[in-house]
């Protein structure tokens, strides 16, 4: 090919060698003949890749009208979205434990000492959900609060007494949007087995889903021996997601019960975010008790992106909020290109 391309070259500055060619002559035409060949060269290569490019996207085009359309067109959407998306500077948490994961591009945006193994107080009603939904029980079954329901723990209040009856999808109501710790023992108790059943099916799906730093020993998180980490709450939280009464019962923002002597309860969401008309959540789970200081999971829509985000070990009664609106700041703010930020 080159000895083909260098005989066009001659040809057609109509360089012929003769005989007694004087030296300087003949050198100063070898020069001119290399950097015209050379020139040709680079000409010919950006002629092949720009065909090249063009026969690419030829097939992409074919790939979406003939094969899947809506799933390549889909993809090309996601890979030009997560390039666009790359946020590089840090967001301000006061959290000890964070993680913004991009559910989108399946990595983490921050990650703060994710891999640290810590309480999770009632984020664990997520997983005793969860369990509870899997057995399929009978939704509008009549349960009530006993004696064993009682805390004996940390000593918490709640307004649901002794004797109090619900059915069951009112009991997961308030065990989830407004943390009720005797609704989550209720549940329990009532799955198939009891409440040590419950707790080892709550275990078994954590292992199930490649929770390996997660331990349950019961299902409301008063006990501290309930710990994860936000790696692993990551994967709890996408799970939860999938379970359409999850997603309805954390997201409500108010529930009114009829309770004894018919006397109405208004029970509220202890996330307030869920009020919040800028923010579209699809699973939101408070939880605090001293050892596990105030934690906050959520999982929402944030600039068209779907994300999961993880706040643990939060000191004051507004940190846990006010850092899920820093993330929801930063990114809706951010369009420059960079690397995942980490601190811890």
């Amino acid at each position: 090919m080159k000895k083909i391309l260098l005989l066009c070259v001659l040809a057609g500055y109509g360089v012929v060698a003769q005989a007694g060619e004087s030296k300087p002559e003949g050198e100063h035409r070898k020069h001119h003949v290399r950097h015209h060949v050379r020139l040709v060269a680079v000409h010919h290569a950006r002629h092949h890749v720009k065909h090249t490019a063009l026969h690419h996207v030829a097939r992409v085009h074919q790939q979406i009208s003939e094969s899947a359309p809506d799933r390549v067109a889909d993809k090309i959407d996601t890979e030009l979205s997560t390039a666009a998306f790359q946020p590089a500077s840090s967001p301000k948490l006061a959290s000890s434990i964070a993680l913004i994961y991009d559910e989108q591009t399946q990595r983490p945006l921050y990650t703060k000492n994710p891999d640290a193994v810590a309480p999770i107080a009632s984020i664990t009603k997520l997983m005793t959900a969860m369990v509870v939904l899997d057995a399929e029980p009978d939704l509008s079954e009549a349960l009530s609060v006993a004696e064993a329901d009682l805390d004996s723990l940390k000593g918490t209040h709640s307004r649901l007494g002794v004797g109090t009856t619900f059915i069951r999808s009112e009991m997961l109501k308030l065990a989830l949007m407004s943390s009720e710790n005797r609704a989550a023992s209720v549940l329990a108790r009532n799955y198939p087995g009891g409440t040590a059943a419950a707790v080892a099916a709550m275990n078994a799906k954590a292992r199930k889903l490649g929770m390996l730093h997660t331990t349950f020993r019961d299902p409301t998180g008063l006990n501290s021996e309930n710990v994860s980490t936000a790696r692993d709450l990551v994967k709890m939280v996408a799970a939860a997601r999938n379970y359409k009464l999850i997603h309805q019962y954390t997201t409500t923002a108010t529930h009114s019960v009829e309770g004894s002597r018919g006397r109405e309860l208004t029970f509220n969401n202890t996330n307030p975010l869920v009020k919040n008309a800028s923010w579209e959540i699809g699973v939101s789970k408070t939880g605090f008790i001293n050892e596990a200081g105030r934690c906050l999971v959520m999982q929402a829509q944030i600039r068209q992106r779907p994300v999961i985000i993880v706040l643990l070990d939060s000191v004051g009664k507004s940190t846990r909020i006010g850092d899920a609106n820093r993330v929801k700041k930063w990114i809706e703010s951010t369009n420059t290109h960079g690397r995942v930020a980490h601190r811890g």
